[in-house]
C-alpha cells in the first residue's frame, strides 16, 4: 500500500494494493500491522459504519471531544464524494485548515483521519455507499459539529449550494468561528 501524508499532520491519504483479474478485485481494507509500520500508530478500530446516499447529501462536519474523539478510516464502497477534513486542534500549526480529496469506488482510495479532526462528506453520485471505521465507540453527548459553508474555512465545494441536501441537525450546526473563535 501507499501512504501518503497530506498537508494536515497526521492525516493520511492510503491507497492499497489491488490485486486484478479476470474474476474481478481484492484488496486489504485495513492491516493492522502495515497500518502501525506506515503511520506509527497501533490503531484498534472497534466500530464501522456505513452510509447510504443520494447526490448532493452532505453530511458533516462532525467530530466528538474529549475521551470519545475517534481516529477514522474512510472509503466509498460504491459511488463517489468529495470528503474534506479540517484540523481542529488548537495547538497545531494547521488549526483551522482544511483538505479535501475525491474517495470513489473506482479509485478506492482510503483517507485517515486522526483524532481532533472534523469530517464532513458531500455525495457526488447517487447510490453512494460510504464505509468507515472508528477507534472509539459513538457517545452522543460527545458529538459536536459545525456548518459545512462556514465563511472562516471558505472551502470550495465545487457544488452548487441550492442543491446541497442537509439533514435538520446539520443546519442547525454552528459556525466553526462561534465554536474555536
Amino acid at each position: 500500500m501507499i501512504v501518503k501524508e497530506t498537508p494536515l499532520q497526521g492525516c493520511f491519504i492510503i491507497q492499497p494494493d489491488i490485486f486484478e483479474d479476470s474474476r474481478g478485485y481484492f484488496f486489504e481494507t485495513f492491516n493492522q500491522e502495515k497500518y502501525k509500520n506506515k503511520i506509527g500508530d497501533h490503531i484498534n478500530f472497534v466500530q464501522d459504519n456505513e452510509s447510504f446516499s443520494a447526490k448532493g447529501v452532505l453530511r458533516g462536519f462532525h467530530y466528538q471531544i474529549g475521551e470519545y474523539a475517534q481516529t477514522k478510516l474512510v472509503r466509498v464502497i460504491n459511488g463517489k464524494v468529495l470528503d474534506v477534513v479540517v484540523d481542529i486542534r488548537e495547538n497545531s500549526p494547521t488549526f483551522g485548515k482544511h483538505f479535501s480529496i475525491e474517495l470513489s469506488a473506482d479509485n478506492k482510495t482510503q483517507l485517515f483521519i486522526p483524532k481532533e479532526f472534523a469530517h464532513a462528506f458531500l455525495v457526488l453520485e447517487d447510490d453512494t455507499i460510504f464505509s468507515y471505521k472508528c477507534d472509539n465507540f459513538y457517545n452522543k453527548s460527545a458529538e459536536r459539529g459545525f456548518k459545512y459553508n462556514d465563511k472562516k474555512l471558505n472551502i470550495n465545494w465545487n457544488f452548487p449550494e441550492d442543491n446541497i441536501i442537509l439533514s435538520p441537525k446539520d443546519a442547525d450546526l454552528p459556525t466553526f468561528e462561534s465554536i474555536f473563535g
